[in-house]
Protein backbone atom coordinates (compact mmCIF):
# COMPACT_ATOMS: atom_id res chain seq x y z
CA UNK A 1 0.00 0.00 0.00
CA UNK A 2 1.50 3.26 -1.09
CA UNK A 3 0.19 5.21 1.25
CA UNK A 4 3.14 7.16 2.88
CA UNK A 5 3.85 9.95 0.79
CA UNK A 6 6.10 12.72 2.76
CA UNK A 7 6.53 14.01 6.24
CA UNK A 8 5.26 16.37 8.76
CA UNK A 9 7.88 19.65 8.66
CA UNK A 10 6.07 20.54 12.39
CA UNK A 11 6.45 17.00 13.82
CA UNK A 12 8.44 13.98 13.33
CA UNK A 13 5.59 11.77 11.86
CA UNK A 14 4.74 10.72 8.52
CA UNK A 15 2.54 12.02 6.38
CA UNK A 16 0.09 9.03 5.45
CA UNK A 17 -3.40 9.14 3.57
CA UNK A 18 -5.72 7.50 4.99
CA UNK A 19 -9.33 5.94 4.04
CA UNK A 20 -11.04 9.04 4.46
CA UNK A 21 -9.21 10.51 1.70
CA UNK A 22 -11.27 8.50 -0.54
CA UNK A 23 -14.27 9.59 0.02
CA UNK A 24 -13.19 13.56 0.62
CA UNK A 25 -12.81 15.99 -1.75
CA UNK A 26 -8.69 17.29 -2.06
CA UNK A 27 -7.68 20.81 -3.24
CA UNK A 28 -4.59 21.29 -4.66
CA UNK A 29 -3.47 24.77 -5.03
CA UNK A 30 0.15 25.52 -6.28
CA UNK A 31 1.93 27.67 -9.01
CA UNK A 32 3.71 25.61 -11.76
CA UNK A 33 6.55 23.44 -10.82
CA UNK A 34 5.46 23.63 -7.67
CA UNK A 35 4.82 19.65 -7.01
CA UNK A 36 0.91 18.99 -7.98
CA UNK A 37 1.32 16.77 -10.47
CA UNK A 38 3.39 14.39 -8.26
CA UNK A 39 1.07 15.04 -4.89
CA UNK A 40 -1.91 13.97 -7.73
CA UNK A 41 -0.03 11.18 -9.00
CA UNK A 42 1.18 10.25 -4.90
CA UNK A 43 -2.73 10.34 -4.71
CA UNK A 44 -3.66 8.26 -7.50
CA UNK A 45 -1.25 5.49 -6.87
CA UNK A 46 -3.16 5.27 -3.37
CA UNK A 47 -6.42 5.09 -5.07
CA UNK A 48 -5.44 2.36 -7.49
CA UNK A 49 -3.90 0.10 -4.30
CA UNK A 50 -7.40 0.88 -2.73
CA UNK A 51 -8.83 -0.88 -6.07
CA UNK A 52 -11.13 1.99 -6.41
CA UNK A 53 -11.22 3.29 -10.39
CA UNK A 54 -9.79 6.92 -11.59
CA UNK A 55 -10.75 8.76 -14.18
CA UNK A 56 -7.60 11.41 -14.60
CA UNK A 57 -9.08 14.68 -16.72
CA UNK A 58 -6.22 16.48 -18.11
CA UNK A 59 -7.86 20.24 -19.12
CA UNK A 60 -4.45 21.07 -20.71
CA UNK A 61 -5.54 19.03 -23.74
CA UNK A 62 -2.33 16.96 -23.50
CA UNK A 63 -1.01 15.20 -26.07
CA UNK A 64 0.02 11.22 -25.01
CA UNK A 65 3.55 11.94 -25.49
CA UNK A 66 3.57 14.58 -23.47
CA UNK A 67 1.83 13.43 -20.45
CA UNK A 68 4.45 12.95 -17.58
CA UNK A 69 6.14 9.47 -17.10
CA UNK A 70 5.14 9.10 -13.81
CA UNK A 71 1.48 8.24 -14.86
CA UNK A 72 2.40 5.98 -17.71
CA UNK A 73 2.36 2.85 -15.58
CA UNK A 74 0.48 -0.25 -15.97
CA UNK A 75 -2.81 1.23 -15.03
CA UNK A 76 -2.70 4.29 -17.89
CA UNK A 77 -4.94 3.84 -20.79
CA UNK A 78 -5.15 7.34 -22.43
CA UNK A 79 -7.97 8.67 -24.58
CA UNK A 80 -9.19 12.04 -25.44
CA UNK A 81 -12.23 13.82 -25.50
CA UNK A 82 -14.34 13.86 -28.69
CA UNK A 83 -18.16 14.82 -29.90
CA UNK A 84 -17.75 11.99 -32.34
CA UNK A 85 -19.05 8.35 -31.86
CA UNK A 86 -15.20 6.90 -32.35
CA UNK A 87 -14.85 8.69 -28.37
CA UNK A 88 -18.00 7.34 -27.39
CA UNK A 89 -17.16 3.81 -28.54
CA UNK A 90 -13.53 3.74 -26.98
CA UNK A 91 -14.36 5.45 -23.61
CA UNK A 92 -17.49 3.19 -23.14
CA UNK A 93 -15.44 0.06 -23.55
CA UNK A 94 -12.82 1.84 -20.90
CA UNK A 95 -16.21 2.49 -18.25
CA UNK A 96 -17.34 -1.16 -18.79
CA UNK A 97 -14.32 -2.68 -18.26
CA UNK A 98 -13.77 0.06 -15.09
CA UNK A 99 -10.31 0.63 -16.49
CA UNK A 100 -8.22 3.56 -15.06
CA UNK A 101 -8.90 6.40 -17.76
CA UNK A 102 -6.78 9.37 -18.39
CA UNK A 103 -8.70 11.68 -20.90
CA UNK A 104 -7.12 15.01 -22.10
CA UNK A 105 -9.75 17.50 -22.41
CA UNK A 106 -10.00 20.57 -24.34
CA UNK A 107 -12.15 23.11 -21.99
CA UNK A 108 -14.15 24.72 -24.88
CA UNK A 109 -15.84 21.52 -24.88
CA UNK A 110 -18.04 22.85 -22.19
CA UNK A 111 -21.13 25.25 -22.70
CA UNK A 112 -20.78 28.46 -22.60
CA UNK A 113 -24.57 29.58 -22.60
CA UNK A 114 -26.70 29.73 -19.29
CA UNK A 115 -29.08 26.85 -19.39
CA UNK A 116 -26.96 24.50 -21.61
CA UNK A 117 -25.38 21.38 -20.48
CA UNK A 118 -22.60 20.19 -22.74
CA UNK A 119 -21.89 16.71 -23.85
CA UNK A 120 -18.60 16.43 -21.92
CA UNK A 121 -20.70 17.36 -18.62
CA UNK A 122 -22.94 15.00 -19.48
CA UNK A 123 -20.20 11.89 -19.64
CA UNK A 124 -18.35 13.03 -16.99
CA UNK A 125 -21.40 12.44 -15.11
CA UNK A 126 -22.72 9.17 -15.98
CA UNK A 127 -24.00 7.10 -12.55
CA UNK A 128 -21.34 4.26 -13.72
CA UNK A 129 -18.49 7.37 -13.13
CA UNK A 130 -20.14 8.50 -9.94
CA UNK A 131 -21.01 4.75 -8.82
CA UNK A 132 -17.06 3.45 -8.69
CA UNK A 133 -14.39 6.71 -10.11
CA UNK A 134 -12.47 8.47 -7.85
CA UNK A 135 -12.04 12.19 -9.63
CA UNK A 136 -9.17 14.19 -10.93
CA UNK A 137 -9.33 17.52 -12.08
CA UNK A 138 -6.33 19.03 -13.37
CA UNK A 139 -4.75 22.42 -15.04
CA UNK A 140 -7.06 24.78 -16.10
CA UNK A 141 -5.23 27.30 -17.83
CA UNK A 142 -7.70 30.13 -17.96
CA UNK A 143 -8.34 30.31 -14.73
CA UNK A 144 -11.10 33.60 -15.13
CA UNK A 145 -12.37 32.43 -18.48
CA UNK A 146 -13.26 28.50 -16.81
CA UNK A 147 -15.28 30.21 -13.77
CA UNK A 148 -17.30 33.02 -15.73
CA UNK A 149 -17.84 30.84 -18.73
CA UNK A 150 -18.32 27.23 -18.43
CA UNK A 151 -21.58 27.64 -15.87
CA UNK A 152 -22.45 24.37 -16.85
CA UNK A 153 -19.13 22.95 -14.98
CA UNK A 154 -19.87 25.33 -11.97
CA UNK A 155 -23.42 23.80 -11.58
CA UNK A 156 -22.41 20.16 -12.22
CA UNK A 157 -19.59 20.80 -9.54
CA UNK A 158 -21.76 21.77 -6.77
CA UNK A 159 -24.51 18.90 -7.53
CA UNK A 160 -21.54 16.81 -8.04
CA UNK A 161 -20.61 16.31 -4.27
CA UNK A 162 -23.75 14.97 -3.71
CA UNK A 163 -23.74 12.45 -6.22
CA UNK A 164 -20.92 11.33 -5.99
CA UNK A 165 -20.07 7.82 -4.09
CA UNK A 166 -15.31 8.91 -3.99
CA UNK A 167 -13.87 12.07 -4.00
CA UNK A 168 -12.09 14.04 -6.18
CA UNK A 169 -9.10 15.95 -6.34
CA UNK A 170 -8.43 19.31 -8.03
CA UNK A 171 -5.24 20.96 -9.29
CA UNK A 172 -5.31 24.46 -10.25
CA UNK A 173 -2.86 27.34 -9.83
CA UNK A 174 -3.32 29.77 -7.12
CA UNK A 175 -4.96 32.57 -9.47
CA UNK A 176 -6.37 35.58 -8.48
CA UNK A 177 -10.10 34.24 -9.07
CA UNK A 178 -9.53 32.00 -5.94
CA UNK A 179 -9.43 35.41 -4.12
CA UNK A 180 -13.13 36.26 -4.91
CA UNK A 181 -15.12 35.89 -1.73
CA UNK A 182 -17.81 33.54 -3.67
CA UNK A 183 -15.64 31.55 -5.12
CA UNK A 184 -13.48 30.97 -1.87
CA UNK A 185 -16.98 29.88 -0.45
CA UNK A 186 -17.39 27.59 -2.94
CA UNK A 187 -14.34 25.77 -3.11
CA UNK A 188 -14.50 25.81 1.35
CA UNK A 189 -17.63 23.78 0.78
CA UNK A 190 -16.32 21.19 -1.96
CA UNK A 191 -12.76 20.31 -0.27
CA UNK A 192 -13.31 21.83 3.54
CA UNK A 193 -16.82 21.67 4.32
CA UNK A 194 -19.91 23.27 4.03
CA UNK A 195 -18.97 24.94 7.94
CA UNK A 196 -15.80 26.79 6.72
CA UNK A 197 -15.60 30.39 6.06
CA UNK A 198 -13.60 32.36 3.34
CA UNK A 199 -10.28 32.91 5.47
CA UNK A 200 -8.79 29.34 4.71
CA UNK A 201 -7.17 30.34 1.03
CA UNK A 202 -4.78 32.78 1.00
CA UNK A 203 -2.66 32.47 -2.49
CA UNK A 204 0.23 34.83 -1.63
CA UNK A 205 1.19 32.58 1.24
CA UNK A 206 1.72 29.43 -1.38
CA UNK A 207 3.58 31.46 -4.36
CA UNK A 208 6.38 31.35 -1.77
CA UNK A 209 6.32 27.58 -0.87
CA UNK A 210 9.06 25.68 -2.38
CA UNK A 211 8.76 22.65 -4.83
CA UNK A 212 7.02 19.65 -2.60
CA UNK A 213 5.93 21.65 0.53
CA UNK A 214 2.56 22.43 0.79
CA UNK A 215 0.51 23.75 3.05
CA UNK A 216 -2.09 20.79 4.49
CA UNK A 217 -5.51 21.70 5.72
CA UNK A 218 -7.93 18.66 6.85
CA UNK A 219 -10.98 19.02 8.70
CA UNK A 220 -10.76 16.49 11.19
CA UNK A 221 -13.51 13.71 11.65
CA UNK A 222 -14.56 14.11 15.61
CA UNK A 223 -17.21 16.59 16.03
CA UNK A 224 -16.84 20.29 18.18
CA UNK A 225 -19.49 22.07 19.06
CA UNK A 226 -20.33 24.38 16.22
CA UNK A 227 -18.13 22.12 13.56
CA UNK A 228 -14.93 20.14 13.15
CA UNK A 229 -11.72 21.72 13.56
CA UNK A 230 -9.51 22.74 10.55
CA UNK A 231 -6.42 21.39 11.26
CA UNK A 232 -3.45 23.36 9.49
CA UNK A 233 0.59 21.54 8.80
CA UNK A 234 3.26 22.31 6.71
CA UNK A 235 4.43 19.31 5.27
CA UNK A 236 6.84 18.32 2.74
CA UNK A 237 5.58 15.49 0.05
CA UNK A 238 8.24 12.90 -1.45
CA UNK A 239 9.01 12.83 -4.73
CA UNK A 240 7.57 10.21 -6.86
CA UNK A 241 10.02 8.36 -9.18
CA UNK A 242 8.39 5.39 -11.56
CA UNK A 243 9.94 2.14 -11.66
CA UNK A 244 11.33 1.54 -15.12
Amino acid sequence: MRDIIGKYLDTIDELKLEERMLYHNTLILGEQGSGKTNLACKIRNYVIDNNVATLYLDFANSHEDDVELRYKDEHFNYIRFEENETFDTAFQKLLDEKKHIYMAVDPQYFAKKRDERSKLSQIISQKALLDNYYYFFHDIENLNGFYTQFEDFLLYMLSFANLQKYGLTFLAQPHETFENPHLKLLFSFLFLGKCSNANYYNTAILRTLKKNKFLYQYRTAYPTLLFNEIISSMVQVDEYVPEL
